[in-house]
Parts: structure tokens; sequence; C-alpha cells
């Protein structure tokens, strides 16, 4: 006798009726999820199919490709699900609100920019062992970010942190320092040279290097036992021919055979080695910690190590004779590595390149490179139809990152557009260690030569109103800690709400920049509260996270909570400040296992 087949009719009535019955619920559940475009067919679902195929002897093996079979469309075929009620969502405003109220309403972003400018000041999060991030407590971490009180109110030039020490310049030009490094009695940020108009500063294993705004380098001994004890500088006064000893010990850095007007202009700082660049685009480089002589090819000086260094002092500034030539336009240290980029957009590195931080592979000949060597970024868009020029460098630890605009090119054989020719694509690429998540790129590398590109931060457009175009989104900015790092995006900002006509509507609100972390998490020094690592850039919550999430409900009770947002940070921006008007954003900065963020002007 043949096999028994029902038929298209026999099988149809089989599916509805178990569809009627054991899978009513279920259906009714999912009509409930529909979008407003319910009255699409639906597919069927695996598990009712295959309740159907049971209910029918003979049809075993007819689960071949049944999204092909057109039964089974008619089987879906049915009375189309009634279609869901669309709800519009209703303004935000209550009532009796002012303009600004809604605003802050309506907006966590507003409300952050508006708190940095109420409220300036330090908050620091991440180890707590040197007492830096949180110098009045005990806690060995701190999970998320706090204000340092001490700061409080103040607006600063710069901020370094490493994990025993911290240090900053004032807003007159003076500097700070405060953790167990610095003194184990001293609890507060402590002035220690005052008077020099300090604009910048970068710090060693175990000194602070701070730039005047004349150019004068400064080298300060971290621990202010060697400030007391060390020997003490001759000072001129403002009185003719007299002088007087310095307050605590320092040294001054002074670069040679500096022509007419030309001064220092920047300077960045590894554990062991300081590069120097100046006005006409020369680098210099020179030891910067009192503990252990340069001796890894950071210096950029081929055979030059303690036994073979020059008569003078130990720590006087070298330039770099390879790069007489190339204007050098930006500089980069890690902790035994350094980066110079041209003002053509060329990189040279030099010095350790165990884990390739570089930008390219290591030998088995050295670990260590101890002449500048020119970066192959061209060969990172081989065949893309791409044309690559070096924006930004940043270092820190074991790793470098290079901000790249590549720029859309015709090409033999190309069908590129004409009005896509000279099209900037902003990419973000990074080397070195990534076995704790520093590179950014989604994977927990040990050794990674060739600059690999972080796809998160890489490719982005946003559309630009005021100039009425599609714009790419660059790094405005970036930080690198010892394992960890920090990105500032250079997106559309808008910190004019209320302050015009046209932007002076109750649903006008400020934001600020995006802001992205990534890397080692060890001591919380991401900021998200957690311990585990992170090897994408993702965002932290906003710095007041505490009070952000509440709302005021009745009579100043606390509410129900407010959505989730992300931390913003706030652009540069002229307000007022303690009365006065001053020209002030919030920057960041990532230290050794510490982070921070801070008012700066």
């Amino acid at each position: 006798m043949p096999p028994f087949n029902p038929g298209p009719r026999a099988f149809l009535e089989t599916c509805r009726a178990c569809r009627s019955s054991a899978f009513q619920r279920s259906y009714r559940f999912q009509r409930r999820q529909l979008s407003s475009q319910s009255h699409i067919r639906r597919k069927p679902q695996p598990f009712v199919l295959f309740a159907c195929f049971l209910g029918v002897g003979g049809l075993g093996i007819a689960t071949h490709n049944y999204y092909d079979y057109p039964i089974f469309t008619s089987v879906l075929a049915e009375a189309p699900p009634a279609l869901v009620d669309i709800k519009i969502e209703k303004t935000k405003k209550r009532k009796g609100l002012s303009k600004e109220e809604n605003r802050e309403n309506i907006s966590s972003q507003h409300l952050q920019v508006k708190r940095s400018w109420e409220n300036p000041g330090v908050y620091a999060w991440g180890s707590n062992s040197g007492r830096v991030v949180a110098p009045d407590s005990d806690e060995q971490t701190i999970r998320t970010p706090r204000r340092i009180s001490f700061f409080d109110g103040q607006l600063l030039r710069d901020v370094k942190l490493d994990r025993n020490f911290g240090a900053a310049i004032t807003e007159n030009g003076d500097l700070l320092q405060w953790g167990i490094g610095f003194s184990t009695d001293v609890r507060q940020p402590t002035a220690t040279l005052r008077g020099k108009n300090l604009k910048s500063l970068t710090i060693s294993r175990d000194r602070i290097l701070a730039l005047g705004s004349d150019g004068t380098v400064y080298s300060v001994p971290g621990a202010k036992e060697d400030q007391e004890k060390g020997k003490k500088v001759s000072e001129s006064s403002w009185i003719p021919f007299l002088n007087y000893n310095s307050t605590i010990s320092y040294r001054r850095l002074q670069p040679h055979n500096l022509a007419w007007n030309e001064k220092v202009k920047s300077i960045v700082s590894g554990a062991e080695h300081l590069l120097i660049l100046t006005s006409a685009g020369r680098l210099f480089t020179a030891a910067s910690s009192s503990e252990e002589f340069p001796a890894r090819g950071q210096l950029g000086i081929p055979g030059l190590v303690w036994a073979t260094r020059p008569a003078g002092p130990y720590d006087q500034p070298h330039e770099v004779s390879t790069l007489r030539g190339f204007e050098i336009a930006a500089i980069a240290a890690g902790d035994y590595h350094s980066l110079a980029l041209d003002r053509e957009g060329r990189v040279f590195a030099f010095g350790d390149n165990s884990s390739g931080q570089l930008g390219f592979d290591p030998t088995n000949e050295s670990t260590y490179v101890d002449a500048p060597s020119l970066i192959p970024i061209q060969q990172l868009y081989t065949n893309t139809g791409l044309s690559p020029t070096v924006k930004q460098i940043f270092a820190g630890g074991n790793n470098s990152f290079f901000t790249i605009d590549a720029a859309t090119i015709a090409r033999p054989g190309s069908d590129v557009k004409p009005s896509m020719l000279g099209r900037i694509t902003a990419d973000t690429w990074s080397s070195g260690q990534g076995i704790l998540g520093t590179l950014g790129n989604g994977r927990w590398t040990h050794v990674q030569g060739t600059p690999t590109k972080l796809k998160t931060l890489s490719n982005l457009f946003e559309y630009d109103e005021t100039k009425n175009t599609v714009v790419p989104i660059r790094l405005r900015s970036s930080s690198v800690g010892s394992t960890h790092a920090a990105a500032i995006m250079d997106n559309v900002t808008h910190v004019q709400a209320g302050t015009s006509q046209g932007t002076d509507s109750e649903n006008d609100t400020n934001w600020g920049a995006d802001i992205v972390w990534w890397g080692g998490n060890e001591y919380f020094q991401i900021g998200n509260g957690r311990r585990n690592n992170l090897s994408v850039p993702g965002y932290i919550a906003p710095l007041d996270s505490g009070s952000e999430g509440l709302v005021e409900g009745k009579g100043g009770k606390s509410g129900k909570r407010k959505e989730e947002h992300r931390f913003q940070i706030t652009p540069r921006h002229a307000v007022l400040v303690g009365g006065r008007k001053v020209s002030v954003e919030q920057r960041v900065e990532c230290g050794r296992m510490v982070s921070c963020v801070y008012s700066g002007v």
C-alpha cells in the first residue's frame, strides 16, 4: 500500500488545528509585540511547524527548505493580525517650570554641562594606595569618579597623576603636589614651586617636569624630603644685584644652541626620559629620572647610555640630530619609547619595541631601536583608494596611537564618483601591548607591531547643522595611561542654549563631547564601577551619577530614577566663575592605574 499523502488541503487543516489550540496563547503574545507594520505576514515559528509535522503521519522528511514551499506561505495567509494602537509620547515639560528648569528636566547632557560650569573641580578614581585620587581616605580603590574636595571651585592649568603621587598647576601658575610619594605626613595638595608661571607639566618615575610660560623647563623631585635636602638654586629678585636661594631643590633643563626667539614649546615624559619640542620644530631628549638613566634607545641618540654620556649634568638635553630638517609638530612618549610627528604627517618612533609599540614588528636582534625610524603608515592603506595623513599621536605605557585622515583619491580603473574625491575618513590605529585590552581593537594580544584599527573610533560621520553637510568625527584628544586609555571625540557640541534669540527655546539644550574608555581595569581606573578589562572603547556614567540618577519629587523628596545617560565632557566656553568670565573646559588624564577629569584653563 503506498504511503499516505494528505495533500495540501489536509495539511492546511491540520496546521490550523494545531495553531488554534495548544499554541493560541503564544500567537496572541506575538501579536502584542508587533509594531505599526503588523499587517506584514509572519513567518512560522519552527516549533509550530514541528508540531504540525507530528500531527500528520508520513511527513517525516518534509522539513527540507520549508520556508521555500508555497503551502507554508498559504498557512500564514489567514486573517491579518489587528493593528497595534500607537501612542504618541507626551512632552516632558512640566507646568510651572522656567525655560532653564525645563532644559534640565529633559536633558541629562544639559545638566552635566551646567554642573561643570557651576562646580568646577577635580574628579578622580582608581588605585588609592598612594592616597592620590582620594587624599582624605584610606580606601585602597575608588571605583567611580569622586571629587577631591581640596580642588572644589578651582580651575587648573594642568594635572598629572601617578598611583603614588599627583601634581597640578594652579590657575596662577604654581605647582601643587600630594600623595604618599610626595609625603606620608601631608594629606592635602601642597604648593611647592611658586612664582614660575608654569603652564604645563609631565611626570616621570620620580620627578615632575614643568614648563614655564617663558619656555624654561623645571625638573622637580617628586618627594618632599628630596626637595628640602637637595641643592637649592640661586634666584634673582626684583631688586638689582640681590639674589636668594630657592625654597626647594630643583633643576633647570635648557637645550643648547637655540636660535633667537626659539623656545621650548612642549614637553612629555616617559618613566625615565623626557622629550622637548621647540618652537622651531627641533626635538631634544634628556634623562628625566633620578633613579635610572635611559638605556632602551628612547633618547633617540645612537649609542648613548650611562657609560657613554658626555661630560656635564646627567640630565642635560641632547638634540636628536637624525630629525634635523624635519619640522616636528607633535611628540608623545610611552614608558620607554618615543614618537615624533612632523608637519607632513610622517611619524618617527624610537625606543623599546618589545611589544611592537613602535608601529612595526620587533626583531630577534634587538628589542629596541635607538634611532628614529619612519613608521610605514602608507602600507596600512594599500589598494584602498585612500591617501593617509597622520594628524595626531598619543602614547603611554607600552602602547602607541595614531589618528589618520584618509582622503579618497582616483585610481586607474576605479569608478569613484567625482563628488567622493577628497572625502575624508577619520581613522584611529594602535600598536603595542593588548593583553589587557589597551589596543582597543576588541582583541587580547600580547604583541601588536603592525598598527591595528580601532573600528569603534574609525569611519564615523555626523550631520553638522551649522555647515549643512556630513562631516567625519575625529578624535579631539586622548590620554593614555600605563594600561588604560580615554579618548574625547570631536563630535558636534552645543553650549549656547539660552544665550541668544535663536537658542532661547525651552527645548534647546546644551551637550558636550563624547568620551570613551578602554583597557586595563584592575584598580577600577576606567570608572565604570566594575573590575573587568575592556578591549573596546565604552562609555561610563555621568560624573555625578549618584545625584544624577534621582529626580526631585514633591516637597523636595527623591522621586523616580531618570534614564541612564553617558558622561559627556564639556568643551571650552567662556563662563562666569566666581564673578569673573573665564574660558574653561573639562579635560581628562589617565595615569598609572588612576584617572581624573578636571576643569582646565
